[in-house]
């Protein structure tokens, strides 16, 4: 599986950062390990959101979607009420 993922900064609550991985947890645990540099400056981070692909393309094109347009960014958010 493949996973589109979103965290969320607990030091910053309107801070969120879009990810995809083939390990969940293992890429989990390096951003809360401070070992990626785009996140460590917020830490920590918590699991905010992900949904499972069965393809790397599906899940790196979700990926982009969700980065490169303030729609389908904003429908996500409003789906999870978050707005």
């Amino acid at each position: 599986m493949y996973y589109f993922y979103v965290l969320q900064s607990q030091k910053n609550t309107n801070w969120f950062y879009k990810g995809s991985t083939n390990d969940l947890r293992r890429r989990f645990g390096q951003h809360a390990a401070g070992e990626v540099e785009s996140t460590k400056p917020y830490l920590p981070v918590v699991l905010f959101y992900y949904e499972a692909y069965a393809t790397e393309e599906a899940a790196r094109h979700r990926e982009s979607s969700v980065k490169h347009s303030g729609a389908v960014w904003g429908a996500l958010m409003g789906r999870l009420k978050y707005f």
